[in-house]
């Protein structure tokens, strides 16, 4: 019997970019990628997610030209001839399969230790050299480190444009680079970077700024931001819907076109006395269209662990709820991480109430590329 998904399966357009529907494979790291470049394996992986009908691909994060940018092994360059090339392949595959796909430009900062590849000597570069609240790492940066970093992500989006990619995303959450210098905790510096929110927004508005000069009107911009971070899942840049309109506003003006707003579970409301969650809040505030992910599909219980039945799947992944919250506009775009990353044909499985053949979400399978 064939689910009734409604809005998730309508295209969406937005300036040059149209989707075949409204699912995106979220930006999940890999380490399949040695020497940072991708491989004819990166390629067939999100090939099959293509084939099988997901709309619009964002990859594994992916690193931009700067000494301090990686923080894992083995994880993909976006820059350098040799990455660049195994890139164009993945663009290619994807096209060819009818997908649209985005690369996720990151760079880690603090998160980053001495030693790590491929400049070993490379610090963590930070704003106030801070992994976390009172835990150094790495170094604060200059402003010329500052105005370096910029340079890289504009260079990377103009290549991703060049190469053939339908949009980029800037990886702003989760306590990497982006979100140091959002996030008060990590972010006490005493120049026009830190201090007020609008000096904190300061360096990733300058981002977006270069990248929109790079990449011109009508090519995509999506930003990744997240109130939780690796270093703290109780964190929060805002606390009230004043507080992220005051937020939104500055990376609007800027160029952000799509904001992807990064929570653990999707269907868990941001502010008191309303159900919306960050994504609904952050569309209905920006007036721009925004994509919701979290725990979509996911049959394991994020902290607990709790297994459910097969049958129980649809209900626990939350299907009916996502599709209610579509077709009331909370959010037009919904992203799908560790299910995809399991079952390729997860969206078709679905959509064709296939629930018994779904391949459920198994933590060993982050060792393996299929």
């Amino acid at each position: 019997m064939t689910m009734n998904l409604g809005p998730m399966f309508e295209p969406f357009e937005l300036h040059n970019l149209t989707l075949r529907n409204r699912v995106a494979m979220a930006p999940m790291t890999r380490n399949f990628s040695p020497k940072g470049v991708p491989g004819e394996n990166v390629v067939a992986y999100y090939r099959r997610r293509a084939e099988a009908g997901v709309g619009l691909i964002i990859t594994e994060g992916t690193t931009v030209n700067h000494a301090g940018a990686n923080g894992y092994p083995n994880v993909p360059a976006f820059y350098g001839d040799e990455a660049l090339a195994g890139w164009k392949n993945v663009v290619d595959a994807v096209h060819a399969a009818g997908g649209a796909i985005f690369p996720q430009l990151w760079h880690v900062g603090a998160v980053r230790k001495e030693g790590t590849e491929p400049d070993a000597s490379a610090p963590g570069y930070s704003p106030s050299g801070l992994f976390a609240p009172g835990k150094p790492n790495g170094k604060a940066m200059s402003k010329g480190d500052i105005d370096d970093v910029i340079t890289a992500f504009a260079d990377a989006a103009q290549d991703a444009k060049a190469l053939g990619f339908d949009g980029v995303e800037l990886h702003g959450a989760h306590g990497y680079l982006l979100d140091q210098f959002l996030w008060e905790g990590t972010n006490q510096r005493e120049d026009e970077y830190g201090g007020s929110m609008e000096n904190r927004l300061r360096f990733v508005v300058e981002i977006v700024a270069a990248v929109r000069h790079r990449v011109g009107p009508d090519f995509p911009i999506m930003l990744r931001f997240s109130q939780w971070k690796q270093q703290d899942y109780d964190a929060k840049l805002v606390n009230s819907p004043e507080e992220l309109e005051q937020f939104l506003k500055p990376l609007v003006d800027a160029g952000v076109d799509i904001f992807h707003a990064s929570t653990r579970r999707f269907w868990e409301p941001e502010f008191e006395g309303s159900s919306l969650n960050l994504a609904g809040w952050t569309q209905k505030l920006s007036g721009k269209p925004t994509m919701s992910v979290g725990s979509v599909g996911l049959t394991e219980d994020f902290i607990s662990g709790t297994m459910a039945s097969k049958q129980e799947s649809v209900e626990q992944s939350g299907i009916d709820e996502l599709v209610e919250r579509m077709n009331n506009h909370e959010f037009e775009l919904i992203a799908v991480g560790r299910a995809l990353l399991q079952d390729p044909e997860w969206l078709i499985k679905v959509k064709e109430g296939r629930l018994g053949e779904v391949d459920d979400f198994a933590r060993k399978s982050l060792t393996k590329l299929y």
